[in-house]
């Protein structure tokens, strides 16, 4: 049986977050894929928070409202973080999101 104090901690988890600034709202969003063909799970992990970084070095270049899947494939395990950003910018190139290589970045 929930008792008071079980019901109180649902209903705080349903409240809304409050707008501090620690909550982002609109703005691009990224999705990973990382299948196992990637890699074990330390090499999906390591790929993913490597894929992480680079969306967070193109967020603000990209229109608002944007939503980008990237699926990682098995080469991106060996791949340095250089040619990752220089294949995620391409691909947003692609696609229209980008327009052209930003000055100082890696091509």
């Amino acid at each position: 049986m929930h008792g008071y104090d079980d019901l109180a901690d649902h209903d705080a988890a349903l409240a809304p977050v409050p707008s501090s600034g620690l909550v982002r709202v609109g703005g691009p969003r990224f999705g990973l894929i990382v299948s196992k063909a990637v890699g074990n799970a330390v090499v999906r992990h390591r790929v993913a928070r490597r894929l992480r970084h680079m969306c967070a070095r193109v967020a603000d270049e990209l229109p608002e409202g944007t939503d980008v899947v990237i699926r990682a494939l098995p080469g991106a395990a060996t791949a340095d973080s250089e040619e990752l950003l220089r294949q995620l910018r391409g691909g947003l190139r692609k696609l229209g999101l980008l327009t052209a290589p930003r000055a100082g970045a890696s091509r």
